[in-house]
């Protein structure tokens, strides 16, 4: 007597990886809305005459200095950690848990660097949140940024734990891991060129 063959595995469904790229939507839209609103404000904002540079927006307060080589700093951060994300997927497709727990490691290290940038950020500028328009844009769209890395410092750490604590066939987390990565760099390029770069 002969058996019928097994029936064909249904196709993945990748939730996560759909979830994520939901998720990085939403957050892109946020990110745009709010340099949408901060390049309102800014082109609203009067004009007043500078010493250095003439004729100005009155948007930024003139004591205020933005610490540009920590900005800097944090841009090249966030490239690195995507290069470190994409090293998790390309090792673990490959069943290499050490280099996929060290590209991890290094992930979570730079994201705390980053994070310790933009503090140190904060801290130099010494932007009061209620003393005008900037200073309350300023913390909006940093503050948000800021939500959305420690957001990835947990995804890191959440991949971290599945992979390395015994489920080394869930590439599909770290693929959509190195898909959030991607989404946070692509909404810091916007937030570093206007609100660092051109104020």
């Amino acid at each position: 007597m002969l058996a019928l063959p097994a029936a064909p595995q249904p196709a993945p469904r990748r939730q996560v990886f759909v979830g994520t790229a939901v998720a990085g939507a939403a957050g892109m839209m946020l990110i745009g809305g709010m340099m949408a609103t901060w390049l309102k404000f800014r082109a609203d904002a009067p004009v007043r005459e500078s010493m250095k540079r003439g004729l100005i927006k009155d948007w930024m307060p003139e004591k205020v200095i933005v610490p540009e080589i920590a900005t800097n700093l944090m841009l090249i951060g966030f490239f690195v950690v995507c290069v470190m994300a994409q090293w998790a997927v390309y090792s673990a497709k490959r069943n290499d848990r050490p280099h996929t727990g060290l590209a991890l490691s290094v992930s979570a290290l730079m994201t705390l660097a980053i994070l310790n940038a933009q503090i140190f950020i904060w801290t130099q500028m010494g932007v009061a949140a209620r003393d005008g328009a900037f200073h309350s844009m300023f913390y909006a769209a940093t503050g948000a940024m800021m939500a959305l890395l420690l957001s990835g410092l947990v995804y890191t750490a959440v991949a971290a734990f599945r992979y390395l604590g015994g489920r080394s066939k869930d590439v599909e987390l770290l693929s959509a891991h190195a898909l959030y990565w991607y989404f946070l760099t692509v909404a810091f390029c916007p937030v570093w060129f206007i609100v660092y770069v051109q104020k």
